[in-house]
Parts: structure tokens; C-alpha cells; sequence
């Protein structure tokens, strides 16, 4: 009973995610904004790295939660280079 239930409530957070991952996509491509742009792509790592952990969560297996580890890092620091590029102009001093 209880596996049941984790896993509609995995199937349900997964499909919000992927909601919430399609609306922020289109607010990269639509943002008026640079600022807008960068913040819509930090929404849409972080709901595809919360994706990989729901799946990891389904399967049972900790290879999905390494790779939402590194999108995690990656993400970040993606997210730091843009908006000191969108401050300074420039990412390496």
C-alpha cells in the first residue's frame, strides 16, 4: 500500500516538474529581460535535477542522484558566470 502511494506521488511531482520546467524554458526563450533569462534558466536546472532525484527515487538507484549532484554544481556555477558577466561585461578578470 505504502509503495503504491510513493509511487503516484512520485508520478504526480514529476509531471509538475516537467510543467514547471516547460514554463520557465519558455520564459528563456521569451524573457524580456537578460536578468529574466538567467533566473528562468536557473528554474530549469533546478527542476530537471529535481526530476533525476524523483527518478532516483522510482528506480531505487543512486546513479540519478550523482547526476542531479553535478547539474546541481554545474547549474551554479553557470548561474554565478552569468550574472557577474551581466554585471561587469566580463567573466575572467
Amino acid at each position: 500500500m505504502s509503495a503504491a502511494i510513493i509511487l503516484w506521488s512520485v508520478t504526480v511531482a514529476q509531471v509538475l516538474l516537467a510543467i514547471a520546467m516547460a514554463l520557465a524554458a519558455f520564459r528563456v526563450i521569451y524573457g524580456p529581460r537578460a536578468q529574466d533569462r538567467v533566473l528562468a534558466l536557473d528554474a530549469v536546472y533546478l527542476c530537471g535535477m529535481l526530476i533525476l532525484v524523483c527518478f532516483g527515487v522510482r528506480t531505487g538507484t543512486t546513479l540519478y542522484f550523482e547526476a542531479a549532484l553535478i547539474i546541481g554544481m554545474l547549474g551554479f556555477v553557470s548561474t554565478v558566470a552569468l550574472a557577474k558577466f551581466l554585471m561587469r561585461g566580463e567573466v575572467i578578470e
